[in-house]
């Protein structure tokens, strides 16, 4: 008979590539993890993985029990968050993974009000430059810069923000103000590396002035506008944070100016538990209360 542990078990060998670090996951030894994958197999007949001295290679087999198994794992979840919902405040730890400038200038600054609202409850922000794996369990909130196209997960927009071009006033004064888009193309840039952008959307330099020349390059929003504000050239930032840094000005304001949306993903196994409703309803909150700034 097929034993939920076990399968949860195999989710995690499918989701971490390896035994090993499925056990250290599950707070068991490797051994444990082969034996009960073995016994998983006998109940199924069937072979999941291939074994070789590099570890273990998922079967087509293992890939038909995928969706079947994360229907369990989603149930006993859900029966777990009913009971937790009831009989206690919202406790435990979620992960949210979201872009850097994000993390920076839009979550940290108001975790205080979810602490003060939740003291039970730990939230651990993860700013990266690439889509986190929501079905692999890196996170279980992620807030992307377009919609996921495929898998079990609740995508809707979380707002719509605004990208500006700036420069140091230090560089102003070099310089001088473009007076429109044909200016631009006498002066230096700052942008992205390309290939490092985990969204296409990071790149928004094109839109504003194309063939740009490039002085700088950065995989960091935050290494970008310091490099703004040293005078190295002019930069696409974001409003939110740009405009509140005094060391730089906006230039063309409402021609050079760029529209992105953050939307606000959940692997569905996830969204009925209430530390993660939480979470989420923080984040409404917050987004309504920098509307002005965004």
């Amino acid at each position: 008979m097929l034993n939920s542990d076990d399968l949860r078990l195999f989710l995690a060998v499918m989701r971490e590539g390896n035994m090993l670090a499925a056990a250290r996951r599950a707070g068991i030894d490797h051994s444990t993890v082969a034996r009960r994958i073995n016994a998983l197999e006998t109940v199924l007949a069937a072979r999941l993985f291939d074994r070789s001295p590099r570890g273990v290679t998922p079967t087509p087999a293992a890939f038909a029990l995928v969706p079947h198994a994360e229907r369990v794992e989603s149930e006993l979840l859900a029966a777990a968050a009913s009971v937790a919902g009831r009989d206690r405040d919202v406790e435990g730890v979620v992960r949210l993974a979201t872009p850097e400038a994000f993390a920076a200038y839009f979550a940290a600054p108001h975790v205080g009000a979810l602490r003060d609202a939740h003291g039970r409850l730990t939230l651990e922000l993860a700013s990266e430059s690439r889509a986190a794996s929501l079905s692999k369990r890196e996170a279980d909130i992620a807030v992307m810069l377009k919609p996921p196209p495929r898998g079990r997960l609740v995508a809707r927009k979380l707002t719509d923000y605004r990208l500006g071009l700036y420069a140091s006033r230090d560089y102003v004064a070099r310089h001088g103000l473009p007076e429109s888009r044909a200016d631009l193309s006498r002066h230096a840039f700052v942008s992205y590396i390309e290939e490092l952008a985990g969204f296409p959307e990071m790149m928004a330099l094109d839109q504003i002035v194309s063939g740009a020349p490039i002085a700088f390059r950065a995989s960091s929003s935050a290494a970008q506008q310091s490099a703004v504000a040293a005078g190295l050239g002019l930069g696409v930032l974001h409003l939110f944070a740009a405009d509140a840094d005094d060391r730089l000005v906006r230039l063309l304001p409402g021609e050079a100016e760029v529209w992105r949306s953050y939307w606000l993903v959940i692997h569905a196994d996830l969204q009925r538990l209430p530390r993660v409703r939480a979470v989420v309803d923080w984040l409404d909150t917050v987004a309504h209360a920098m509307c002005e700034r965004l």
